[in-house]
This record gives C-alpha cells, sequence and structure tokens, in this order.
C-alpha cells in the first residue's frame, strides 16, 4: 500500500507546531523569570512574537523543496535510501550502500523541456517518488509536489518547470554560492541543461557530456524540427499559428547547443581534473564559460 506525502506533511506540521509552541512557552516563562528578579514589570513583557522564535514552523513549498533536493541527492548518491546521513561525498564509492534506489551511473542527469532522455531528471524525480512511496500513490503525490510548487499546467509540466527554472538558484541559495551541484548550461534558451556532482566529477566528465548528452540533443533537435516541418504541409491555418512557434523554439534553442558544443569541445579536449580540497569558487572558474553563472 502506498504513503501519501500529504499525510507525512502534516505529522511533519504538527511536530514542527509542538515543538513551536514549547519553546514559545518556554521563553516566554523565562522572561517572565527575569522581569520578576530585575522588577522590570512596567518596562517589559513576557510575550514573545512569532517571528522571533528560534525554531520555525513547517512550511509546505520550502519542504517539498527540500524533498526534491534530497531526491537529487540520491540520484547523485550523495544520500541513500539504505544509510543514514552523508552516503558519498569523495573518496572511494562504495555501491553496496545503494540498493533500493540506484544513483546515476554516469554522474550525468540533463534536465529537459521535453522527454529527451531516458535518465532526464524529471522521469529519476518520478521514479523516486514510486520508489518511496508506492505506485498506487504516485500520481495523488505528484500532484501534491505541483501544487506545493505552484505554477500552471499538469503535475509533471509543473515537476519539469522547477527543475528548469527554479531547482537550481534555490539549490546555489542554500549554499551560499558554493554548490555541490554543478549546472551546465548553453543559456537562456534552455537549448541544454545538465546536471553533475562535483565530488563524482572526472576528467572525462566534459567529454562525456558532450558525446552522449550534447550530440543527441542535437540530433533530437533536427529529428523533431524535421517532424514539425512535414506537419505544417498537412496543417490547417491555425494549427500553422502553433506550429510555426513550436518551431522558431526549436531553431533557436538548436543555435544556442551549436555554440555551446564548440565551447564544451573546448573544455573536454584538456581533460581538466579538479581538486576539491581547492574549493567551489576555484574549480568552479575553471568551467565558467560552460556553467550556469552563480548570481
Amino acid at each position: 500500500m502506498g504513503r501519501l506525502i500529504s499525510d507525512k506533511y502534516k505529522e511533519w506540521e504538527a511536530q514542527c507546531n509542538e515543538r513551536f509552541r514549547k519553546l514559545k512557552s518556554n521563553e516566554e516563562e523565562l522572561n517572565r523569570i527575569f522581569i520578576d528578579i530585575y522588577g522590570l514589570q512596567d518596562e517589559l513583557t513576557p510575550e514573545v512574537e512569532d517571528k522571533d522564535v528560534t525554531v520555525r514552523k513547517a512550511d509546505l513549498t520550502r519542504e517539498i523543496k527540500s524533498l526534491i533536493s534530497y531526491a537529487v541527492g540520491c540520484m547523485f548518491g550523495r544520500y541513500s535510501l539504505d544509510v543514514d546521513g552523508l552516503a558519498y561525498a569523495g573518496g572511494e564509492w562504495d555501491s553496496t550502500k545503494y540498493k533500493t534506489f540506484i544513483p546515476d551511473d554516469d554522474n550525468i542527469i540533463p534536465i529537459c523541456d521535453d522527454e529527451y532522455f531516458e535518465d532526464d531528471i524529471v522521469g529519476r524525480f518520478i521514479d523516486f517518488v514510486r520508489v518511496v512511496y508506492g505506485e498506487d500513490t504516485l500520481e495523488e503525490n505528484l500532484k501534491f509536489i505541483s501544487l506545493a510548487l505552484g505554477g500552471k499546467g499538469t503535475a509533471r509540466e509543473v515537476i519539469r518547470s522547477y527543475f528548469i527554472n527554479g531547482f537550481y538558484a534555490d539549490h546555489v541559495k542554500i549554499y551560499q554560492k558554493r554548490p555541490i551541484y554543478w549546472l551546465f548550461s548553453s543559456g537562456k534558451r534552455d537549448g541544454f541543461k545538465a546536471l553533475i556532482y562535483l565530488h563524482r566529477y572526472k576528467p572525462d566528465t566534459l567529454a562525456r557530456i558532450r558525446t552522449d548528452y550534447v550530440h543527441e540533443q542535437q540530433e533530437r533537435y533536427r529529428t523533431q524540427l524535421q517532424m514539425l516541418n512535414d506537419s505544417l504541409l498537412r496543417s490547417s491555418a491555425s494549427e500553422k499559428v502553433k506550429l510555426n512557434k513550436q518551431i522558431a523554439k526549436l531553431k533557436n534553442q538548436a543555435l544556442e547547443i551549436q555554440q555551446y558544443e564548440e565551447k564544451i569541445h573546448h573544455l573536454a579536449d584538456q581533460m581538466i581534473a579538479i581538486d576539491p580540497d581547492d574549493g567551489v569558487k576555484v574549480n568552479y572558474a575553471k568551467f565558467r564559460d560552460v556553467l550556469e553563472g552563480l548570481k
């Protein structure tokens, strides 16, 4: 029997509220004691405003984004459903730590605006939700997640939009501009995006991104453009407007990824090694021409 994320959230919310209530009550009691000791009844009140309590209440959007971040960590093997705490943050890889949910094998997870790859991040996330919470509650859980994220469209469309437009900015903010997941991005047209995990980076990672993903994405664009152009010949006037918009978008993406391929080719040939001890800022700068900028 599957489990509902909404039920788990309600349990967590109740725990947070009780913790919040207790701490607020304790802080107010301490205030009363000090006010009585120092005779400050005419100057101070013991009440504490909610915003000043040092633990926070549950927040649905924040908690769902945390769940998504944890899921991405499991995709890369940073976390495992089978062990507590960090499963991998450098050193020797131990595959025995991963049985329930297997991490991505090449440390490259594409983020696309359509289902171009089998290991697309949206597909991997849906697999994660299915494994953790069950098949029979999958659709209800995806809907709950999408409502927490906000946005228009189906649950899958909302989740995909968050991965394309919001996830990395949230990740960079949480890690204070020292991200552990790096976003390879061709630019504003979203022609190509893929995440890697810093601690699993290898000198041939860029070459694999280029040959296994960038080239494959270019081929998918060519195929899709051909299909749309063929459809254009048989379409009605109203359909032509929609098709032409799709064609224009794909052409812009194809041009962007073509220019990106040249940049990543140049870096891939260098087989750049990194030393995690140098820190994220130093290592990130080595790939600044092909990575999302840190704002």
